[in-house]
């Protein structure tokens, strides 16, 4: 068997399974962020969650079958492991990039939310006060004489 192909077939195996694993691991822990960032709405996490790991799946996938060909055969097992090195580095690479990715925006909308949860007033506004007499609040004192 040419060793082209051979290298085909470790990086699918390798690029397949590293993704695989990655999706589950963060679908996993990521399930308890997203139920966070959505205010404890399980369901909405849950389904925001199945989403991301599809999409997630999708793109990855995407990637390592776009990355796949190689310009020039593989003759010899010296060349195998730096064809394997180099592509399954850049799908390393793409995968963090792609999880720094979600938990940055995900992490904006959680400190959205939060903003938004702290900047309604505990007691409903039940009028004005008058403003202050004297006192360092006080509006300063109309110039000129006074009639």
């Amino acid at each position: 068997m040419d060793l082209t192909v051979v290298a085909y077939i470790v990086y699918l195996l390798i690029a397949v399974g590293l993704t695989v694993w990655v999706a589950r691991t963060l679908s996993r822990n990521g399930r308890i962020f997203l139920a966070d960032v959505l205010h404890g709405n399980e369901k909405l996490a849950d389904a925001v969650n199945h989403l991301l790991v599809v999409g997630f799946y999708l793109v990855n996938f995407g990637f390592v079958a776009l990355y796949l060909s190689r310009d020039s055969a593989v003759r010899d097992a010296r060349e195998l492991f730096e064809a394997l090195s180099v592509k399954l580095g850049v799908v390393l690479l793409v995968l963090g990039v792609m999880h720094l990715g979600n938990v940055y925006v995900l992490n904006k909308i959680r400190r959205r939310g939060a903003m938004e949860r702290e900047q309604v007033p505990p007691v409903a506004p039940q009028g004005w006060t008058a403003p202050p007499k004297n006192g360092p609040w006080a509006p300063p004192a109309p110039a000129g004489p006074q009639v």
